[in-house]
């Protein structure tokens, strides 16, 4: 016993013996490592992915999603990981969900929190129209949210002349919607004909445009829709382009009543945002 206790301390004891002990833990430790790393990246992971193409504002049915392996290191972002956790939610209003797409958490949203993507940036003070318009009017349906228009005014006065000019400067087109409501540009597989342009005005204009349209039957008022190609800058701003045509409104209105003439225009322009179709309503 005691012999073999001596041979395991003089074993020990010998550096060589030391040094090639060390040598082989820390091959051991190194391949078990590699090994593990190596794992972690090639294991596959199951997670829900859309089996079909997801427009904006759609409800997310388990018919549109599947399951598929996936290398962990792939993964990256935040994700859903279960369908049961997808099922009722909504894709985003500003997104299309991808055939093949992972169900990001930014994609998807909760209908009590899903806005109208319409106005969203709405600006403190301004107050937002929907204005009938149709496919002439909008160039062939080219005018699109978040392009510039600027408004322009012809009419005939008391002697019959022509009056017409440039009205407001620089209107950013918030949406355009169809007649059901639903937004023209948001569905890549559906065409749909422009019959509402939402703009936003500060209320002076607001109230201004309104008398435009007041006296349609009465001057032969038209307002015309004219994209803006000019390049705008942060700091360019709605406003009225002529003081000839403001005062001209203002003048052949001044003894109307503000109420007449918000009811009067009602059905060409609408505030209310009442252009939102049925399933919108219930859908959001």
């Amino acid at each position: 016993m005691n012999n073999l206790s001596n041979s395991v301390k003089k074993f020990v004891s010998n550096k060589n013996t030391v040094t090639i002990l060390g040598v082989v833990l820390c091959i051991i430790i190194l391949y078990l490592g590699y090994n593990f790393r190596i794992n972690q990246k090639v294991s596959l992971t199951k997670v829900p992915y859309a089996n079909q193409t997801i427009q904006p504002k759609t409800e997310i049915t388990s018919s549109m999603i599947s399951y598929m392996n996936v290398p962990a290191s792939f993964l990256v972002g935040s994700y859903y990981k279960s369908a049961e956790d997808l099922v009722g939610k909504y894709s985003n209003y500003n997104t299309i969900i991808a055939e093949g797409s992972l169900f990001y958490t930014d994609l998807v949203v909760d209908s009590s929190v899903l806005p109208d993507s319409a106005f969203v940036d709405l600006e403190e003070g301004y107050t937002p129209i929907s204005y009938r318009v149709d496919m002439d009017s909008t160039y062939a349906n080219s005018m699109m949210p978040n392009d510039y228009i600027n408004i322009y005014f012809k009419a005939k006065d008391d002697n019959g002349t022509i009056m017409f000019g440039k009205f407001i400067s620089n209107v950013k087109i918030l949406d355009v919607k169809d007649s059901s409501g639903q937004h023209v540009f948001e569905n890549t597989e559906e065409a749909r004909t422009p019959a509402y342009m939402l703009f936003a005005l500060p209320e002076d204009m607001h109230l201004l445009f309104r008398k435009a349209i007041y006296l349609e039957s009465s001057y032969d008022v038209e307002l015309i829709l004219v994209p803006n190609t000019q390049e705008l800058t942060r700091e360019d701003t709605v406003f009225v382009s002529s003081s000839d045509i403001q005062n001209f409104i203002n003048e052949k209105t001044k003894m109307v009543s503000v109420d007449e003439i918000l009811s009067s225009t009602a059905d060409k322009v609408d505030n209310s945002n009442d252009t939102t179709s049925n399933d919108d309503k219930k859908n959001p």
